[in-house]
């Protein structure tokens, strides 16, 4: 959430960020209800201001013996006034802070400024594409072929966008988490958590989720509980309405959770395979950090998550993102997009952003400054370090061979006892 003060000092500016977000938001209802807000407290301040002058002369009156009953029963009146205009101003100030809620944070300076993906700026890219002697094929008929990946079944379990995982697959799916976890803690120096999957609305609310993607999310039903969409959600809370030390930070975190996402408004896209399912795998990365070192951590933070590729040896692309194509909640992202050559083109396979404070404002997070006592808001950060299933679908579409098998990662082996190549009926 913005500062407060901010949004009502620079309204034009917040104007200006949402149209180069590509928002539709209409700041126009804002507008009045502030004017509302400022009318009820020039009221309050100068009935109060009365009260304040009229009780010196009250005690004035009385002091030198002097009937004060008028002006008294006057006071009783003022006052019944200024309980109404409180009681209005609290109403209008609440709404005010649940508009404040729906406007997405502003973009740092070095952010192009764009409508969509086509206006995203390519950083770099590592790794050699993969040359084949034959057509590569897409990860669904791979994982079909293979007997590793059951569309069918999963379907008739859940509904559509849930796969079956069978055997190599499966295995594979759990070394890639086992090893990012340990690449994490064990190089990058992060602490591992293992958060709930399930989480109340306030801490949807203090990382963005809510009330703003309320139709991405999977709500159960009688209960203030919802299925997390990213681990990003319960790590980020694990401080929510704490202040920390200015000495333990930075704090980095890393977890393996499970992710839902209902996927609304994305009908037709990506139905094949396993590029977005209501249900997937994801090891994240989440750090809180002094301001002014939040920047610096992001660039180590998409560091971490390119690590991971660059062991796998999978080809990719790191896309600063526009002001069009940007998380709500982000003031500066970086995609990192793998090479699929089954399906010629990059895949997003993480996000890494910084938040700045706009998290820590709606989730309280604040540190005490060293040697000053002040508390100050936190700044947040978060990336896929990765995002399992797609780094399965990497594999088996860059490492395919000809006669139908999928080699192994030299790194993941030991986690697959050995295992080098995925053959049909592999289990």
């Amino acid at each position: 959430m913005l500062d407060v003060k901010f949004v009502r000092d620079n309204m034009e500016q917040v104007r200006r960020m949402v149209q180069n977000r590509q928002s539709n938001l209409d700041l126009e209802p804002l507008l009045k209800i502030d004017e509302t807000r400022r009318r009820l407290l020039f009221d309050v301040e100068e009935k109060k201001h009365r009260r304040n002058v009229a009780s010196e002369e009250i005690a004035r009156l009385k002091k030198e013996k002097k009937d004060a009953s008028g002006l008294v029963g006057e006071m009783k009146d003022l006052g019944q006034e200024i309980k109404s205009l409180d009681q209005q101003l609290s109403v209008v100030e609440d709404e005010f802070t649940e508009f404040l809620l729906n406007i997405p944070n502003v973009p740092d300076d070095t952010v192009p400024v764009g409508r969509d993906e086509k206006d995203n700026r390519e950083i770099r890219t590592w790794g050699e594409k993969p040359v084949f002697d034959f057509a590569p094929k897409p990860h669904w008929e791979i994982g079909e072929e293979l007997g590793i990946l059951d569309f069918e079944r999963g379907a008739k379990i859940a509904g559509a966008r849930f796969t079956l995982y069978w055997g190599a697959a499966s295995a594979l799916e759990r070394a890639l988490y086992c090893f990012m976890l340990d690449t994490h803690t064990r190089v990058h120096g992060y602490t591992e958590v293992l958060p709930p999957f399930m989480v109340n609305s306030s801490a949807m609310l203090g990382t963005g989720q809510l009330p703003k993607f309320k139709d991405d999310l999977f709500k159960v039903d009688g209960w203030d509980y919802w299925l997390i969409p990213t681990a990003e959600v319960p790590v980020t809370n694990i401080h929510s309405g704490e202040i920390l030390e200015e000495s333990v930070l930075p704090l980095k975190y890393t977890a393996y959770t499970p992710c839902f996402r209902s996927e609304a408004g994305s009908h037709g896209k990506d139905t094949r395979g396993l590029i977005r399912q209501h249900q997937f795998n994801k090891v994240e990365l989440v750090k809180f950090t002094r301001p002014e070192d939040s920047y610096d951590e992001l660039e180590k933070l998409v560091g971490n998550a390119e690590a991971i590729l660059r062991e796998l040896g999978i080809p990719y692309r790191v896309v600063l993102l526009c002001t069009g194509d940007m998380g709500f909640s982000s003031a500066k992202t970086y995609d990192i997009e793998v090479w699929l050559p089954g399906q010629n083109t990059y895949r997003e396979i993480s996000s890494c952003s910084n938040f700045e404070d706009f998290q820590a404002r709606r989730a309280n997070i604040r540190f005490r400054q060293k040697g000053r006592g002040r508390t100050q808001l936190v700044h947040t950060l978060n990336g896929s370090g990765l995002a399992v299933g797609r780094t399965l679908v990497a594999i088996l579409e860059n490492f395919q061979q000809k006669d139908g098998t999928v080699v192994i990662p030299e790194v993941l082996r030991p986690y697959m006892g050995n295992m080098k190549v995925i053959e049909r009926g592999a289990g």
